[in-house]
């Protein structure tokens, strides 16, 4: 009974997200909730080549009210456990009050679920990609938004896609003309089976990791920083004592034993000239055939999650930092 009352009521969330008017444009000036046109491709190969099952995806844009002319803005995504209470919403209060509009933006509860911790099969990475590159798209068409100093935010998965959406490859496939991201900030991100480009866009990156994040291993990332960083993109690697996976969460550290995590895993997914994945342990190609029996392999279950004052309170100093200097500042 009580499945089934749940059913019902991410039916209706779905429903009345499907049939709220999806919009290309913000030319009018719109703000708050944002129902926006994006596709579900099944992975990187249909994302490149602009593939994908239609999909309306939601987003919750604000403009600073103290500022009158085009302002920077910030995509934020979230991660696998979706829109939590005290993170998403709890940056773009910050980044507002520097002068920052944000676009929240929900890969989840319109396409009928609200996690994929546990199962990351449920959407492939390539839709996440898609929803924050049409976000770009979308942002851009804003009568107060500076096109050039739209930055993304992302926490674990979604810091994946703050990485990804560097990538040439993904931005040329759904962006439009030369429209790329300014700033790409991942806070947690997995960076054990990384997909890389022979070419980048080369804006800076930013990488906030936990030294304790036993979900996601910051000295995976550091291999990635150096790609991005011989790819010409500046690059601020941080990693906070301390600091467990969420640590910019108002949460206690838990547990949690059914979490799906890569930390076992050593994987590079070349896109470029050809996609090909390739070892960690010898450089060594796997076919095709071969990677989904690699993954079902590496991967394992359980990882800690919980807040931490202290690194929450340097991401916020690191963020303030990269927003001024890369965002708010003009040359």
């Amino acid at each position: 009974m009580v499945r089934l009352f749940l059913s019902l009521i991410v039916g209706i969330v779905v429903s009345s997200a499907v049939a709220a008017e999806a919009v290309t444009d913000l030319s009018g000036g719109q703000v708050g909730s944002i129902t926006f046109p994006s596709l579900t491709p099944r992975g990187p190969t249909e994302l490149m080549a602009g593939g994908g099952a239609p999909a309306p995806i939601v987003g919750e844009l604000a403009i600073p009210a103290t500022h009158d002319g085009p302002v920077p803005a910030m995509v934020i995504m979230h991660g696998s456990g979706g829109i939590l209470p005290g993170r998403e919403g709890a940056w773009a209060d910050r980044l507002n009050a520097m002068g920052v509009a944000t676009f929240v933006v929900d890969s989840f509860t319109p396409r009928g679920f609200s996690a994929t911790g546990d199962d990351q099969s449920r959407l492939p990475l390539a839709a996440s990609v898609a929803d924050a590159l049409t976000a770009l798209n979308l942002l851009a068409t804003h009568p107060k938004v500076d096109p050039k100093r739209i930055g993304i935010m992302g926490f674990s998965k979604g810091g994946q896609l703050a990485l990804y959406t560097a990538l040439e490859p993904f931005r040329r496939a759904v962006a439009k003309d030369d429209l790329r991201f300014a700033l790409h900030i991942a806070f947690y991100s997995s960076c054990s089976v990384p997909y890389l480009s022979t070419r980048t866009t080369g804006a800076p990156i930013v990488f906030l990791l936990g030294q304790e994040d036993d979900f996601t291993p910051a000295d995976h990332c550091r291999r990635y920083a150096a790609f991005f960083e011989k790819h010409g993109s500046p690059v601020g690697f941080h990693v906070f004592p301390g600091a467990h996976h969420g640590f910019d969460l108002p949460t206690p550290l838990r547990f949690l034993p059914r979490a799906q995590t890569a930390r076992d895993c050593g994987l590079d997914i070349e896109l470029d000239p050809r996609m090909v994945a390739r070892r960690w342990v010898d450089g060594s190609l796997i076919p095709p055939s071969e990677i989904q029996p690699y993954l079902r392999e590496c991967m394992k279950r359980g990882a800690s999650y919980g807040g931490h004052a202290d690194a929450l309170a340097a991401a916020i100093e690191q963020v303030r930092t990269s927003v001024t200097q890369h965002l708010t500042y003009r040359k």
